[in-house]
């Protein structure tokens, strides 16, 4: 479908548009009355029906010149190591994209004492796999305390802003979402009706038959890799030169290769699948989204891993792979997430100001830039991706570090280049998205908490594998294996008690919500005192009036 722009109207030199709505081709000027009409009068729905039946190619908010320019100064044109502008991100962005920055920020601050362990314990102990016990045993702690702490910053944030106590607001259905027309039961409006088991027969009659298909899939290609991994081996045995050496390391760098491919393509087809799926809710749009992305790439990632640890119990492969995996995936996500789309951008931007300048000098050339540019640019959709690649780095750290003691740092590095390769997209790739309030992280929070839960299983079979650990049990292995079983139940028990001791609220915010709740009903009890009090005022009159007839 071809679409078009209208020229800019440039009568009034003191308007400034503030969000550009696109129409298809050839829209009849009935229909764009209708919508100005409807937006006139605040009613929400309008520009939802035109761009679920495609009148309307997209809405957004261009971006503030001035404001921009400011928000860039402080926070990454100028290369130094200090705190973000938080504040500032959420005043222009929204409190969603500002809860990631933070967190972000938060996680990588939190990974460098990981970091400062780690990289004496690769210099000095590398070869003594005997030694891990020490860093597993660390990782387990570490893994727990740093999410119960981040509650705790997300809830000063959030409380500053006001969001802490956002109450969840009744959802409007989805762009996309089609059935047939009817009344809504519980609101009275007119909107389409689908049936919920048309939808259960979809998620598991098509949905989940196909995500299986594709860890099976996965598991397939995990073999190939494999078989790679045995044949640069034995080349490496049967030559020995330099350059067969190298080799060794070809099958784990086109495997990582393969697997960033794999996790993209499945993407596409998750996000098809899901909107196929027809859910009437953005909310339960986005859950379904999650849980089918976060179950194949939890595999396609780390299964390997597991495999390796084990089942081959190669040590030194695993490292090998893990360092592979990690370091390869985050060249890439800095290259195809930042890079490669501020590079076409940079492109896009020479062509309109060609365009631009071929103009006639009565058109607002600047405003008509602007928005021809960031028409152009693409659709931040959202954080999804951003948690996404953060929580599989937390897998690699907190599942296997022990075996290769740089993961940490090397995550360090990439997330400080990260801040900045993130801002840089936010600010100069995408379109600017619409500010969305939030109170935390959301379903995140459960994930990455989920991954400390198998990191305390995985840490705690490694350690029960390490040759420290099997020279005091020497022949019974069932007492080793109940005794490891027996520390990773105590290890959980840990876990959550720690989870429950620590608040999740700092006390000086417990003590404001709770003077802000009884100020809330004192002012309830007051208003209903003086209620009564005019009531009872009235009543007398009335009766004497009564009397009087």
């Amino acid at each position: 479908m071809k679409v078009t722009l209208s020229a800019l109207d440039t009568s009034e030199s003191s308007f400034t548009p503030l969000v550009v709505i696109e129409f298809a081709q050839d829209v009849k000027e009935e229909t764009k009355e209708w919508l100005k009409n409807r937006i006139i009068a605040k009613k929400k729905d309008g520009v939802r029906r035109l761009l679920t039946s495609g009148i309307v190619i997209q809405v957004f908010p261009l971006h503030d010149s001035e404001a921009l320019k400011k928000l860039e100064d402080t926070w990454y044109t100028r290369f130094a190591l200090k705190y973000q502008p938080i504040d500032s991100i959420r005043g222009y962005f929204g409190e969603t994209i500002a809860l990631y920055f933070g967190f972000l920020e938060y996680f990588t601050f939190a990974l460098i004492p990981m970091a400062v362990i780690g990289l004496p314990y690769y210099l000095f102990v590398w070869e003594d796999y005997d030694k891990y016990v020490i860093f597993a045993s660390f990782n387990l702690i570490w893994s727990t305390v740093i999410l119960e702490v981040w509650k705790r910053g997300c809830a000063n944030m959030t409380y500053r802003w006001g969001t802490l106590l956002m109450k969840r607001k009744f959802e409007e259905p989805r762009p996309g979402f089609h059935g047939v027309l009817g009344i809504n039961s519980i609101t009275g409006k007119e909107e389409p009706l689908y049936p919920s088991y048309k939808r259960q027969l979809r998620i598991y009659l098509v949905s989940l038959p196909f995500v299986c298909l594709c860890l099976y899939f996965s598991l397939y290609v995990m073999m190939i890799y494999f078989d790679m991994e045995v044949w640069a081996l034995g080349l490496h045995e049967n030559s020995g030169s330099e350059w067969t050496s190298v080799l060794l390391y070809v099958p784990s760098i086109i495997y990582a290769i393969v697997i960033e491919i794999m996790n993209r393509l499945y993407r596409y087809a998750a996000e098809f699948l899901t909107s196929w799926e027809n859910h009437r809710l953005e909310s339960a749009y986005q859950n379904h989204l999650i849980l089918k992305v976060l179950v194949f790439n939890f595999l396609n990632c780390f299964a390997s891993l597991f495999y390796i640890a084990f089942v081959l119990k190669d040590m030194k492969l695993l490292r090998q792979s893990l360092a592979t995996l990690l370091i390869t995936s985050q060249i890439l996500n800095q290259i195809v997430e930042s890079f490669l789309p501020y590079w076409l951008q940079r492109k896009h931007g020479v062509r309109v100001k060609r365009k631009v300048q071929a103009l006639k000098a009565d058109i607002d050339a600047t405003l008509y830039e602007q928005v021809i540019l960031e028409k152009e640019m693409g659709t931040y959709l959202g954080t999804f991706d951003d948690y996404l690649e953060l929580f599989l780095q937390f897998g690699y750290v907190s599942l296997f570090s022990c075996v290769y003691p740089l993961a940490a740092a090397f995550a360090v590095l990439n997330n400080f280049t990260e801040v900045n390769s993130d801002a840089l997209k936010m600010c100069r790739v995408f379109k600017r998205p619409f500010s969305e309030p939030s109170a935390s992280i959301g379903v995140w929070q459960l994930a990455f908490e989920t991954m400390s839960v198998i990191s305390v299983v995985t840490n705690c079979a490694l350690i029960g594998m390490s040759p420290q650990v099997n020279a005091v049990f020497p022949e019974s292995k069932a007492d080793l294996i109940l005794i490891v079983v027996a520390v990773e139940h105590a290890l959980l028990a840990l876990k959550f008690i720690l989870a429950f001791a620590i608040p999740d609220k700092p006390r000086h915010i417990q003590m404001k919500l709770a003077r802000l709740e009884f100020e809330s009903l004192e002012a309830l009890k007051q208003q209903q005192m003086k209620l009564v009090t005019e009531n009872l005022k009235e009543g007398p009159k009335e009766s004497g009036k009564e009397k009087a007839t």
